[in-house]
């Protein structure tokens, strides 16, 4: 079973995919980690984020195994992962690898901006989750405070904004529900009560 999780930053997709692929027994994918990867490896090298060209050479021959998780976690990273999403060949770059990926036995979670749409529209099951903005600049904010980062809430919302304006009007692939996807707000909900409620789906929809 092929399962897609979309949604925009701080929404809560990655620990339901993760919660998910954990309780099936099936692969994990954080593809927004393929992007960061990519980011880093720009800011690496001395690269300019307006480089597309570099952007899509690191793509194309990026190795996820010589990264440490712990480097991808920063704002910087996400910051350029941001900008260098958006370039056409950068995603065709690394849309094979999550393809593959998807294919996996017995099963594949993969969450992200666009696998309900693009990467994988052909999934069996298609989650779109959400939150109110100011809940996940809340969340955001509350995280990096956590990992010792000195800012303000007021600045994480403002980055939370542009990310989802960036995001969702890029030409290449924008951050879209699938009109067959399921929604879900997790604005009022926690983690544990989202993951409740998306592996009886999963379970119906098994048989």
């Amino acid at each position: 079973m092929m399962i897609a999780v979309d949604g925009p930053s701080a929404a809560g997709k990655g620990t339901l995919a993760r919660g998910i692929a954990r309780a099936l027994g099936y692969h994990f994918l954080d593809t927004g980690s393929l992007y960061r990867a990519v980011g880093l490896m720009m800011i690496r090298h001395g690269k300019a984020l307006e480089d597309a060209d570099s952007a899509a050479h690191f793509a194309a021959t990026l190795d996820v195994d010589k990264i440490a998780d712990h480097e991808l976690r920063n704002e910087r990273v996400a910051e350029a992962a941001s900008r260098i999403s958006a370039y056409p060949q950068v995603r065709k770059n690394l849309l094979e690898f999550q393809r593959a990926f998807a294919r996996k036995a017995p099963g594949a979670v993969l969450d992200g901006r666009d696998i309900g749409t693009v990467v994988c529209p052909d999934a069996d099951l298609k989650f779109f989750v959400t939150a109110a903005t100011d809940v996940r600049a809340r969340r955001r904010f509350d995280e990096l405070r956590g990992q010792g980062v000195a800012t303000t809430y007021e600045a994480v919302l403002a980055d939370v904004m542009a990310r989802d304006e960036r995001d969702a009007t890029r030409t290449t692939a924008p951050t879209a529900m699938a009109d067959d996807a399921i929604m879900i707000d997790t604005s009022e909900l926690t983690a544990e009560e989202v993951l409740k409620a998306v592996l009886e789906v999963v379970k119906d929809a098994r048989g």
